[in-house]
């Protein structure tokens, strides 16, 4: 269904690398968020409140935020579509996590009200009401609430939005939720047991201030700067690797500026005795290419590097191997040797995790010991150079 009102609402739909084309995205979700919810939220209270069920009555509030989180889900879609201006010439784009760090927080507000009220039902329980309409009704809702987590989760990996993968997260819970409260109603009307009732609320609430929780640590996660995915250092290096004139890469930096707007650099390997106009040239072509098929802004530095000299080769893979036995991530580049008859000065930069850089351990002095042990004359110069993905 989600997919038929996508064709119907959002024109040139397959087209996800146009920010117009993801604004509509996002605002299709937001705007289904606020009918769905703001139906459930009008059912749920009026069953909640015939039942004198505290739990249906917390139910209907949790989808009252949530009709707050598509409303901020579609201002966030709005905002991060605005034009780069003289104070934000990278976009808006991060308008979008801010939008998920909202939900997250109005979720757990809600879980925190509800669990108060959960404990103050304990304390003073009352019967609740039972009937098949109530439980029918209920029903269709977690039904509801299983299409919103459906059509969530396909639009916000349709556009990689993370307010929409967050409104999915919250939608799962409320299915949970949901079904715990019908569960309860049952239970609680067979077994005479109205503190039941309570029980199942703090359940629920903890379940609402978990999903809070976990969505505003990946959230600021995003905000701080998180590693590149796999894929994007692999599409970035494989790349430029294949670039005309380009022998090795090194040194890649991404900068997240909100889904679908990014930037990043590298510094490709040529060999020093390439014309300059011409690998300038080839370059420049990787650049322009990478961007039209990406969209990522793509800056290459070039590093000319000697690529003829035999025996430099040679230390320079016996120095890989050495650092590999070490720790299999190591790799290294702008490696310069001096040669001499009882002095060998080898000059390189050490691209390591930053967990190891972290680790407290002598690096550099323990990579000496293991290269004067492959040949007493080695002299090395390291240069630690912490690894960004």
């Amino acid at each position: 269904m989600i997919s038929l009102l996508v064709k119907k609402f959002i024109p040139d739909y397959s087209n996800i690398s146009d920010n117009s084309v993801r604004e509509k995205y996002g605002v299709l979700g937001g705007m289904l968020g606020i009918i769905c919810n703001t139906l459930l939220f009008i059912i749920k209270l009026i069953i909640g409140a015939a039942a004198g069920s505290i739990a249906i009555i917390s139910d209907s509030f949790n989808n009252l935020s949530d009709c707050g989180s598509s409303v901020v889900a579609l201002l966030g879609a709005k905002l991060s579509n605005r034009r780069p201006d003289s104070e934000h010439p990278f976009g808006h784009g991060r308008s979008e996590y801010i939008a998920s760090l909202i939900v997250s927080f109005i979720t757990m507000l809600l879980g925190f009200e509800l669990l108060r009220s959960s404990f103050d039902k304990i304390i003073h329980p009352a019967a609740t009401e039972f009937s098949t309409v109530m439980f029918i009704i209920l029903g269709l809702s977690v039904l509801i609430k299983v299409w919103m987590y459906s059509y969530n989760t396909y639009l916000g990996k349709k556009i990689n939005s993370s307010v929409l993968i967050a409104t999915a997260k919250d939608s799962i819970s409320d299915v949970i939720a949901t079904s715990a409260i019908i569960a309860a109603s049952v239970l609680g009307h067979l077994l005479h047991l109205p503190v039941l009732d309570g029980i199942i609320g703090i359940a629920v609430s903890l379940l609402v201030i978990k999903t809070g929780l976990g969505v505003a640590t990946d959230t600021v996660g995003l905000l701080l700067g998180k590693p590149p995915a796999r894929e994007t250092v692999e599409k970035i290096t494989h790349f430029v690797s294949d670039c005309e004139g380009v022998v090795g890469v090194h040194d890649l930096i991404v900068h997240d500026y909100g889904p679908g707007r990014a930037m990043a650099s590298i510094h490709a390997e040529v060999p020093d005795n390439s014309d300059i106009v011409k690998i300038h040239e080839a370059i420049d072509d990787c650049e322009r290419r990478f961007f039209d098929e990406t969209g990522i802004h793509l800056v290459i530095h070039m590093d000319p590097v000697a690529v003829d000299c035999e025996r430099t080769n040679q230390i320079r893979q016996l120095v890989l191997d050495v650092l590999h036995r070490y720790d299999e991530r190591l790799n290294i580049h702008d490696f310069r040797m001096t040669d001499g008859e009882n002095r060998i000065n080898l000059i390189f930069d050490l691209e390591t995790p930053q967990d190891l850089v972290n680790s407290g351990k002598p690096i550099k002095r323990e990579l000496a010991e293991l290269l004067n042990k492959e040949d007493p004359r080695f002299n090395t110069v390291i240069n630690i150079d912490t690894s960004f993905n």
